[in-house]
């Protein structure tokens, strides 16, 4: 009851809010709702509150005991939503698969896979000396195992 009060405060506040969508919504024990959002367009505090007081102030402290917790997606926090990949093309991802692990920039998403290419320095097909070869693969999100934006400083 408790936890889907909570899930119907969420999913109002974020079709009142297009732009934001759910990572993760977790409900411990002990009434600790914790709540893990991501934005098209990064996620500011304000989003974070917004999203807060959707919740905070629709449920009555006197009926149930509960803390809250709201925070983003953190950049080093696997991509899991179609949306996250979307807003990072032009990054460098590290995306593993059952069979392969995949280090290039993010150049196209669709509904079904995401692009990655890079460069590699490979020997020259005649004679000596080495070529810079440019790659490029396909993975369809259903084989993705993890995918996370390389940080580069």
């Amino acid at each position: 009851m408790f936890k889907t009060k909570v899930a119907e405060l969420l999913d109002a506040a974020l079709i009142e809010r297009p732009d934001l969508f759910l990572i993760d919504l977790s409900i411990s024990g002990d009434s600790h709702i914790k709540v893990i959002i991501d934005g098209d367009n990064g996620i500011l505090v304000e989003d974070c509150m917004f999203v807060s007081r959707a919740i905070e102030h629709n449920l009555d402290r006197e009926e149930q005991d509960f803390s809250l917790e709201v925070m983003s997606a953190g950049a080093a926090s696997p991509l899991v939503h179609k949306r996250q990949y979307k807003k990072n093309v032009k990054r460098t991802l590290k995306v593993k698969t059952a069979e392969d692990e995949v280090e290039g920039v993010l150049t196209k998403t669709s509904d079904n896979d995401i692009t990655l290419e890079w460069k590699v320095r490979e020997p020259k097909p005649v004679g000596k000396g080495k070529v810079t070869i440019k790659k490029e693969v396909q993975i369809p999100y259903e084989n993705i195992v993890e995918a996370k934006v390389m940080i580069k400083f």
